[in-house]
C-alpha cells in the first residue's frame, strides 16, 4: 500500500520519520511521500530521514517557532490560518501514486492534537484518496490536561478521517523506564505492526508472490465505514538452517529437512500466532467481540505459511468477533528469519481506554474551571485590599 504520510507535532513527526527509515532499510516502498508539520523548529531540525524540503514550520507569527505549549485551541488555529504553507509540501505529492494519506499525530499536545484533525478535513475536502488517521493517547500517569487534550482530539479527530487507527501509551510504557527510551521503544513497535499491515501485497520484480495476496484494496476496504482500529501482533523466531536447535523449523517439521515442512505443525502454529496476536497486547485495548471488520496478514518466509493455517486463522477470527468481514491472506519475506501475524481490528467499540478517557477529561475540564475561578477571585483579594488609597495608572 502506497501512502502519502503527514506527521503532524513532535510525535506525529517522530513515527513519521522511523516510517521513512524502515521503508529504506526494508525496501517495502509503503511510503511514497512524507511530510513532518510542527510549530517547534527544534522538534523539526531533530528529524533524521525525512528531507528538509518536507518539514513545515508554521505559527512563526504567532509562537516564533518555540511551540505552542500543549494548547490544542492554538495548534488548531495556526493550523487553519497556515493551511496554504502545508498545502505547498502537499503540492510536491505525486498524489496519483497514493493509495491513501495517513495523518499522525499524539492527541496529548498541542500542535499534533489540535492541528490533525484540521489537515485531515481539508485533505478530505480536496482529494478523493481515503484519509485515515494515526493518534497516539497520552499515558494516564502524563497529567491533566494531556489527558483533556486528548480526548477532545480524538471525538474531533475520529470524525475528520475514514478511520483512525489508535496507539494507547498507557499499554506499552514499562515501569521505571525512561520518558526518552518508553516513547524510542513505542515507536518502535508502532512501525513494526504497521509497516508488514501496509507492506503486504507490495511485490518487487522477481519477487515472492502470495498464495492469498492481500493488497490494499483489503486493507482499505476494513478500513472503510469509519470508527476506531486496533491492531494485534504477534511473532516467533525461525531457523532459516536446518538443524534441532530448538527453534520454529524444528517444532514445524519435528526433525525434518526445510523442504519437507510437516503441514500439520505449519497450520497449528499460524493458527497459535493468530489466537496470540488477537487475545494478546493490541495497540488500543478492547473487547474484540463485536468489532466489524478483521484483517489477518501472516508473514514470513514462504514455507512456512500455508493456506490452510491462514483459513483456519481466519475462521477462528470470525467466531471471536462475531463479523461476517474477516479478510486473510500471507506476505511473504524470503530471507525473513521470523514468522509474524498481524491482525487489523475495525469498528471497536468495547473500548474501556477510551471511555475511561473522556471520564478523567471531563473532570479535568472541571477543575480547570474551579482552578481559574478561584484564581480571579485571590488575585482580586491580592490587588484591591488598598482600592480606596491607591488609583490605577488608566
Amino acid at each position: 500500500m502506497k501512502l502519502a504520510m503527514i506527521g503532524f507535532g513532535q510525535a506525529g513527526g517522530k513515527i513519521v520519520d522511523k516510517f521513512v527509515g524502515y521503508d529504506a532499510e526494508q525496501g517495502s516502498n509503503i511510503v511514497r511521500a512524507a511530510v513532518a508539520v510542527n510549530t517547534a523548529k527544534a522538534d523539526l531540525m531533530g528529524l533524521e530521514n525525512i528531507p528538509e524540503s518536507q518539514r513545515v514550520l508554521i505559527g512563526q507569527s504567532r509562537v516564533k517557532g518555540h511551540g505552542v505549549g500543549a494548547d490544542n485551541e492554538l495548534g488548531a488555529e495556526i493550523a487553519e490560518e497556515d493551511m496554504d504553507e502545508v498545502q505547498g509540501a502537499i503540492d510536491s505529492i505525486p498524489v496519483h501514486e497514493v493509495d491513501a494519506f495517513l495523518v499522525i499525530a499524539g492527541l496529548g499536545g498541542g500542535t499534533g492534537s489540535g492541528g490533525a484533525p484540521v489537515i485531515s478535513k481539508h485533505l478530505k475536502r480536496i482529494y478523493t484518496e481515503p484519509v485515515y488517521g494515526m493518534g497516539i493517547l497520552p499515558g494516564s500517569d502524563e497529567g491533566g490536561i494531556y489527558t483533556l487534550n486528548a480526548a477532545r482530539s480524538f471525538q474531533t479527530f475520529v470524525r475528520e478521517v475514514d478511520n483512525l487507527l489508535v496507539f494507547d501509551n498507557d499499554a506499552w510504557r514499562k515501569t521505571g523506564e525512561s520518558v526518552q527510551g518508553g516513547y524510542d521503544q513505542i515507536n518502535d513497535e508502532i512501525v513494526k505492526r504497521f509497516g508488514i499491515l501496509f507492506g503486504a501485497g507490495e511485490v518487487e520484480q522477481g519477487g515472492e508472490v502470495a498464495e492469498s495476496v492481500v493488497d490494499s484494496s483489503e486493507i482499505i476496504n476494513t478500513l472503510a465505514g469509519g470508527g476506531v482500529s486496533t491492531v494485534g501482533y504477534a511473532r516467533e523466531e525461525v531457523e532459516n538452517t536446518g538443524g534441532g536447535n530448538g527453534g520454529l523449523l524444528s517444532r514445524l517439521t519435528g526433525g525434518e529437512e526445510e523442504d519437507e515442512l510437516d503441514t500439520a505443525h505449519t497450520t497449528n502454529r499460524i493458527t497459535s500466532l493468530v489466537r496470540k496476536a488477537a487475545l494478546g497486547r493490541l495497540t488500543l485495548p478492547c473487547e474484540i467481540e463485536g468489532s466489524e471488520r478483521a484483517l489477518l496478514v501472516m508473514a514470513g518466509p514462504p514455507k512456512y505459511l500455508n493456506r490452510k493455517g491462514i483459513e483456519r486463522g481466519r475462521k477462528w477470527l470470525e467466531e471471536q468477533t462475531g463479523s461476517m468481514e474477516v479478510r486473510g491472506g500471507d506476505y511473504p519475506v524470503r530471507g525473513a528469519n521470523f514468522v509474524a501475524g498481524v491482525i487489523l481490528l475495525s469498528g471497536v467499540n468495547n473500548v474501556p481506554r477510551i471511555k475511561e478517557l473522556q471520564q478523567v477529561a471531563i473532570e479535568a475540564q472541571d477543575n480547570i474551571e474551579d482552578i481559574r475561578d478561584e484564581s480571579e477571585e485571590n488575585l482580586e483579594e491580592l490587588v484591591n485590599d488598598d482600592d480606596d488609597e491607591l488609583e490605577s495608572l488608566f
